[in-house]
């Protein structure tokens, strides 16, 4: 299956038809016969070219170079209609007449819907201030504003302000609740809450409660328990939205579960059952396709999607473009790109964020920083993931100086920089030496409030490690340690592995029982840096007992640990050991390294008789071609 068939299944979608020219492209099995440019067939088309997006006629000529529309520009800041919300508001309240609690609501609903929960909280607190007669629903507002600010516990506060005020709360401040303890990860007290509301049988939940409890139960890992509840609904009536919705929820946690071919079972089943799925369901299942690379069926739902006349939004497109980035496949991602464009979906900051990302994986800065370059020209306010993004990309090519103006650049457009993009730089710095500059931005992120977290003591870490500074390394392990950070085995690799280096063995055993202690599963890189260290001294008879200790634990040595050991044997002149890991080694599919084989030419003058040793050299030597 050509990927080509995945920009042609978009292409066919009602609103537009294009014309699809083929060419061949080598990056993979599956890589081949895939769209280039797609055209529209009316009299004028789309023209993608410098970062511009123009409509040129039929006879005017096209660069074929491609990029993203800069047109229409986004929306502007919600900032201005929060000012002209709260004027509204104040002008209600300062009024002679009593205002109409039923337009203070909508008010409040409107801001709710910019996000800004803790100033609605504040206008309801005016309002009890001003005796303004506040009802269910007012308090409902307030319930979910607590909720969105990971606060539920203030929200069962105002449940209790509703029962004073002797208002019954309904079946919305539930499912509220019952929402906002979901995201805040108390799931038994969700079901407890749920359960009650099912017992008490005073309020009957809606399908929105349902669908509220199905989807936290996804995002909290109990999928099969919310496929249980799905399965005891179905005979409840409820309209096909709510139900549909209830669907999309467990199909995208059976793909986020990596359980495609259920989830896809669930697409016929809820087809089946009379219950359509929508452009939510196809992307969701889509998205988890993408995920595994299988793009035949990929295209097949996008087909899918045509006969059932349910048209792909600015997600699905988004989904197939992010995928394609991942795989390093970008020109594919710009065939994707020029369809959703001509069909008139504009591209949105996600867009643009996988594109660059897709350049960066790929070297091409230049065409990453053209994409960000885009995004800021369309009048985009690039997020942190737009910055992480370019930052990652410079780092890894090595230009420092481009990734710190990005720094600097973040602060300067107001952009809350995480704990990644300080990690990032840390990382980038103390690979190209620049230690001086990794301590002072290290100690500016400290100043900033920036917490480090594993990922950024790991990172100082290896640079010590790299750099012999041992003392130093395990005084960082100890800090990690004191501050309860989840240390995973890739740390007290670092450290073995170093020590080891450095001749300090005993230290490096010490580690491998402080990993076993702490209920670690030592890897092949563990054993094999410790048995390294235990031939370079000599040890030989401890590293084979630690091969065998490593096979018992179920761990299975790795190429790099047969050579390890058996060229210890050799250095030693135990070249009978040597062989017989050689045999074991050979029988496990690994081949001896040329370093390997030269030591074993090497002895052969003091062994010239020894058949076997011939043969075993005749064996692992390459073969002549």
């Amino acid at each position: 299956m050509s990927i080509g068939a995945i920009v042609s299944a978009f292409s066919k979608f009602p609103q537009f038809q294009f014309h699809l020219h083929h060419h061949h492209h080598h990056q993979g099995t599956f890589l081949y016969n895939f769209a280039a440019l797609l055209h529209s067939p009316s009299s004028s088309r789309v023209c993608v070219c410098n970062n511009i997006v123009t409509t040129t006629s039929s006879s005017s000529v096209v660069n074929p170079k491609r990029s993203i529309s800069t047109q229409p520009k986004p929306p502007k800041s919600a900032s201005n209609n929060l000012d002209d919300a709260l004027v509204s508001f104040n002008r209600m309240l300062n009024s002679r007449s009593i205002p109409s609690i039923y337009s203070i609501n909508k008010l409040l609903a409107s801001i709710v819907k910019m996000g800004h929960y803790q100033t609605v909280i504040s206008l309801i607190k005016q309002l009890h201030l001003q005796g303004v007669p506040v009802g269910a629903y007012t308090i409902n507002i307030g319930i979910n504003c607590y909720c969105h600010l990971n606060r539920v516990d203030f929200g069962f506060s105002l449940l209790g302000s509703l029962f004073k005020r002797g208002y019954e709360p309904n079946v919305v401040t539930f499912t509220t609740l019952i929402k906002g303890l979901f995201a805040q990860d108390q799931f038994s007290e969700a079901k407890n809450l749920f359960i009650k509301l099912l017992g008490e049988k005073q309020i009957k939940p809606t399908v929105v409660t349902y669908g509220t409890v199905i989807n936290g139960l996804c995002k909290s890992g109990n999928t099969k328990i919310a496929l249980e509840l799905l399965r005891s609904i179905e005979t409840l009536n409820f309209e096909d939205e709510g139900m549909v919705y209830c669907y999309s929820m467990i199909i995208d946690s059976l793909c986020k579960d990596r359980m495609i071919s259920d989830a896809k079972n669930l697409l016929v089943e809820m087809s089946k059952k009379g219950f359509s799925p929508n452009v939510v369901t196809y992307s969701s299942l889509i998205h988890g396709l993408c995920n595994f690379g299988h793009w035949k069926e990929v295209t097949e739902l996008l087909r899918e999607m045509v006969d059932r006349n349910v048209s792909p939004n600015v997600r699905t497109f988004n989904i197939v473009v992010d995928a394609f980035c991942k795989e390093g496949m970008v020109k594919e991602a710009e065939d994707v790109l020029e369809v959703m464009i001509k069909r008139g979906e504009v591209p949105n900051v996600v867009t643009y964020n996988a594109l660059m990302d897709g350049y960066c994986l790929r070297g091409q800065m230049e065409e990453a920083q053209k994409v960000f370059d885009s995004l800021v020209n369309r009048g985009f306010q690039p997020n942190i993931i737009s910055y992480n993004s370019l930052i990652n990309g410079y780092c890894k090519k090595r230009k420092i100086d481009e990734a710190m103006h990005l720094l600097r650049e973040i602060r300067r457009n107001g952009v809350n920089h995480t704990v990644v993009t300080y990690n990032t730089i840390l990382h980038g710095l103390l690979q190209n030496g620049k230690f001086a500059a990794a301590e002072e931005l290290f100690n500016e992120m400290l100043a900033e409030g920036r917490i480090p977290n594993v990922c950024t003591y790991t990172i100082l870490l290896d640079s010590m490690c790299k750099t012999r500074q041992i003392t130093e390394a395990f005084s960082f392990l100890r800090l990690m340690q004191k501050n309860e950070l989840y240390i995973d085995i890739a740390c007290y690799n670092l450290l073995i592995n170093a020590a080891c280096k450095v001749g300090k063995i005993e230290i490096a055993k010490e580690l491998l029982n402080e990993v076993f202690s702490k209920g670690l599963q030592p890897n092949a890189r563990t054993y094999s840096a410790i048995i390294d260290g235990l031939c370079q001294e000599g040890s030989l008879d401890e590293a084979k007992e630690l091969l065998t200790r490593m096979e018992d634990n179920g761990c299975f040595p790795t190429e790099f640990t047969y050579n390890v050991i058996v060229q210890g044997f050799l250095k030693k002149n135990q070249v009978y050991e040597a062989m017989a890991l050689l045999e074991k080694m050979q029988e496990s599919g690994f081949s001896a390294a040329n370093s390997t084989i030269e030591m074993l030419v090497e002895v052969l003058p003091t062994r010239e008789q020894d058949p076997t040793l011939l043969n075993m050299i005749r064996k692992l030597a390459p073969k002549e071609t």
